[in-house]
């Protein structure tokens, strides 16, 4: 078995993502970054130093998935940390304005197409790869799991007229989040016994091309809040929605 503790971060080769996995590797782990594309994955590796190789990893596909579950078993005997970071907020081509891609999420005409394929990557790609994960995970002395939300995602904040980014809450990006809220939740309510921690961070608007780079945070400032929550101690919580700032209502 391999003597540190080993982190696998989805969607790692870019953005977020890879900024928590460097962060992870800062702080002594193992760290896997998981990319679609195995160069794109590599070259990011590289990037962070001796405690991070790439790990071929598409969400979408269940192939991938289970190759992956089984090289980390075969290799390296453990996984203690899973953060569920890959994510989309559209499916239509890159580069599309912030507005268009809100327009086009309106639940009066958004493409069904377009909703299974955001669902399939932020919702079943992130219950698909846990439950591949999970034999590693009930095996780690202190199991984290930690997923990628958003504060869009939050029925309460949304359905305060006050709220001045309500207008943009669709039928895409958001009711994924909110659904990836609940599937945390009841991870957290399945596994509270046996000691994994399961918890959802928001990264908040960051200027990553999930939103053509029009968010205002950085990536530095966005993987703080997973990366605290992928390092909880044994009297952490479990099943929280949080930012930087504090917890957050579902």
């Amino acid at each position: 078995m391999h003597d540190k503790p080993v982190a696998l971060v989805t969607g790692a080769n870019k953005g977020i993502g890879l900024q928590i996995a460097k962060d992870l590797a800062a702080n002594g782990l193992t760290v896997l970054v998981g990319s679609r594309n195995l160069e794109q994955g590599e070259t990011a590796a590289k990037s962070i130093g001796a405690n991070a190789r790439a790990l071929q990893l598409d969400v979408t596909n269940q192939v991938s998935i289970e190759a992956a579950a089984e090289l980390i078993r075969n290799e390296l005997g453990r996984l203690d940390v899973l953060v569920n970071n890959a994510g989309i907020s559209h499916a239509g081509k890159t580069g599309r304005p912030l507005e268009e891609i809100a327009n086009s999420g309106r639940p009066s005409v958004a493409s069904l197409d377009e909703v299974r394929a955001v669902f399939e990557t932020n919702v079943f790609g992130v219950i698909a790869v846990t439950q591949a994960m999970l034999p590693l995970l009930r095996e780690a002395p202190a199991g984290r799991i930690v997923n990628l939300s958003s504060s869009s995602g939050s029925l309460t904040i949304n359905s305060d007229p006050n709220f001045p980014h309500r207008s943009v809450f669709g039928a895409v990006y958001s009711p994924s989040k909110t659904a990836l809220n609940a599937i945390t939740l009841a991870l957290a309510i399945e596994l509270e016994s046996t000691g994994i921690k399961v918890n959802a961070a928001c990264p908040g608007f960051t200027g990553t091309d999930l939103n053509n780079f029009a968010g205002t945070r950085t990536v530095q400032q966005a993987a703080r809040e997973p990366v605290r929550l992928a390092l909880l101690d044994n009297n952490g919580p479990t099943g929280t929605f949080s930012d930087e700032d504090g917890p957050l209502p579902w």
